[in-house]
């Protein structure tokens, strides 16, 4: 039943600033100084350095455009190192940071339980800003950058703390769920988070009756088909999953009747409905890997199938492609300047990043 409410490797960092740090930078750049910003040349020195790096997307990225990426490529790998800083991206990225810069790729849930595991003085987040600043609740003594603070989401956006209090006073002991896709002054108000891969199970878990599920309506719907407990939803919504429509997915069927339909539970019920598979990203990813169907459409933003069919070159991925613009804000040229510049810092009040850590860490320490 569900009710709706409207609503790498080690090295030593660089600790001294090799140029003037420039008035107003943040901490981090204070910390770590600014560096010079590398020649971006293609050479063919750059070219020998980087083909092995090409060859794990020569399928999706034409050779035309690897002129520009190499440099950057070569010169984030090498501050990389230089930096002592990983770089956590997740699904959504395109094929030339999530197969050629980035250490640690995954969705949310993994990108999560492996930034608890991070031994780098600097995480760069590659993702939108709930994620960067999930890397920081966990990790509170190092260094989070986002290349670019304006990448957000429109989940994220839709609810706020104040409002998780407002549903508390109006539902008085129910547990509350937030969906990792909140900001941390959202994680801090609520009992537990969850991803779409393990939203059921954080929902059961709790062993009550009725639960509130935030902020994702579609979510909150799909997780009330799977489980006998009731479902108070929040009604926010993926920009980008709520434009798909099983029209479109019919439409695809009637062209091929082999072809294979997975969806991501953002996705709206009639969606799920026309899918031979739902599950998150990670989810999606697997089962195309286990069943490698000749032709397959991801309902999900289109930059995974990109990162799917660079692994799987013999599956055909028709794309329906709906891009995230927040995930488009990241680049390898705003990942560079990141890295040069110590920039775009993410700060969270300590108080509000300590409750926001207990629903987070109960989350990632829910066994299986």
């Amino acid at each position: 039943m569900l009710l709706e409410l409207h609503g790498p490797a080690k090295s030593r960092p660089v600790t001294a600033a090799p140029v003037p740090v420039p008035q107003g930078s943040s901490a981090a750049a204070r910390k770590y100084g600014v560096l010079p910003m590398p020649k971006l040349e293609w050479t063919p020195a750059v070219e020998r350095e980087t083909a092995h790096l090409y060859k794990r997307i020569a399928t999706v990225v034409p050779a035309v455009e690897w002129p520009f990426f190499a440099p950057y490529v070569k010169a984030i790998n090498e501050l990389k190192r230089k930096r002592n800083a990983v770089i956590l991206a997740h699904n959504y990225q395109t094929p030339e940071i999530f197969n050629c810069v980035a250490d640690i790729v995954g969705d949310s849930l993994q990108l999560a339980r492996e930034a608890t595991k991070v031994k780098s003085d600097i995480i760069v987040q590659c993702g939108v800003h709930f994620m960067a600043e999930t890397s920081k609740i966990l990790n509170p003594e190092k260094t989070v950058l986002i290349p670019d603070l304006r990448a957000g989401c429109s989940l994220a956006a839709s609810i706020t703390g104040e409002d998780v209090r407002l549903l508390r006073d109006q539902y008085p002991g129910v547990p509350v769920v937030a969906y990792v896709n909140t900001s941390a002054e959202v994680k801090a108000e609520v009992d537990i988070c969850c991803t779409s891969s393990n939203a059921v199970q954080v929902v059961e878990s709790l062993g009550a009756e009725t639960v509130i599920f935030l902020p994702d309506q579609y979510l909150a719907k799909y997780v009330a088909s799977q489980t006998k407990v009731k479902i108070i939803a929040w009604k926010g919504a993926c920009e980008v999953h709520e434009r798909f429509t099983a029209d479109e997915l019919r439409v695809y069927r009637d062209n091929d009747p082999n072809l294979k339909i997975i969806a991501h539970p953002e996705c709206p019920p009639d969606v799920i409905a026309e899918s031979d598979f739902t599950g998150s990203t990670a989810h999606m990813i697997d089962w195309v890997r286990n069943n490698k169907p000749k032709r397959i459409v991801m309902v999900t933003e289109c930059s995974m199938a990109d990162n799917v069919a660079a692994e799987l070159p013999d599956v055909e991925f028709v794309r329906p492609c709906n891009l995230c613009p927040h995930m488009k804000r990241i680049t390898l040229a705003k990942i560079l300047d990141s890295l040069v510049y110590m920039k775009e810092e993410v700060v969270i009040d300590p108080a509000i990043a300590a409750k926001a850590r207990r629903s987070v860490e109960r989350m990632i320490n829910l066994k299986n």
